[in-house]
């Protein structure tokens, strides 16, 4: 098997939610006691969230830049960025160590287009919803994508830092989003993307009523078999 660097703690469940799904997936494959050979540098999220807030993407890449470098020459053989948000950053990642960068949104995209569907919804943070890099990475690769209008996307976004990172969960919330998700289905989404692993926390599959891509599982299903595969 080849070990996977985890880039995590942005937030701290999303990291265990991928840790968890990992070593699920390596030992449904190879039974018996088997696990995933990983290595995890956990970041302090409330350094990232405050460099993200103030726009600063250059220095949150610099710390997470640091922490690949780190793991790489801890032994990891390639990296998973336990995020979706911090994808923003992916390209100075890759730039700064010659191991792959196993890229949440490509996996969801292969996922997604594998099913023949072409229109999607997206959730996520407000900088996953409005910025290019994700949203042009899913473009690029075939995708159109339908974001919350702005009112939304900030109640969305709130949310995300406000209750679930921090594991809380409320109905009154869940509700909240559902009604986003409606008016993206109403817009010709035939699916949607809970683009922020702290969605899938709040957001099951038999809430949403077209299919549903939870990008935690979907990454982790790509880094599984990539660890595999070795």
């Amino acid at each position: 098997m080849r070990r996977l660097g985890l880039l995590g703690g942005m937030a701290w469940p999303s990291t265990l939610a991928a840790y968890r799904l990992l070593n699920e997936n390596v030992q449904s494959r190879l039974g018996g006691l088997h696990s995933a050979p990983l290595i995890i540098w956990s970041v302090d999220f409330a350094e990232i969230e405050r460099l993200q807030s103030a726009g600063d993407w250059e220095a949150a890449g610099g710390l997470l830049v640091e922490a690949a470098v780190a793991l790489r020459t801890a032994g990891a053989e390639g990296l998973m960025l336990c995020t979706n948000t911090m994808h923003r950053v992916a390209d100075a990642i890759e730039t700064a160590v010659d191991i792959p960068l196993l890229h949440i949104a490509d996996a969801t995209a292969a996922r997604i287009q594998a099913d023949g569907i072409g229109r999607v919804g997206l959730l996520g943070t407000r900088f996953t919803m409005e910025q290019s890099f994700y949203t042009g990475r899913l473009q690029d690769r075939g995708l159109e994508v339908l974001v919350p209008p702005h009112p939304q996307r900030e109640r969305v976004h709130r949310i995300i830092y406000d209750e679930l990172v921090h594991g809380h969960l409320h109905d009154a919330s869940r509700e909240i989003y559902l009604e986003v998700i409606a008016g993206l289905i109403a817009r010709g989404a035939g699916a949607i993307i809970a683009g922020c692993t702290e969605i899938e926390l709040l957001v099951t599959p038999a809430d949403v009523e077209v299919p549903y891509y939870a990008t935690t599982a979907i990454h982790t299903q790509a880094a599984s078999d990539w660890i595999l595969d070795g």
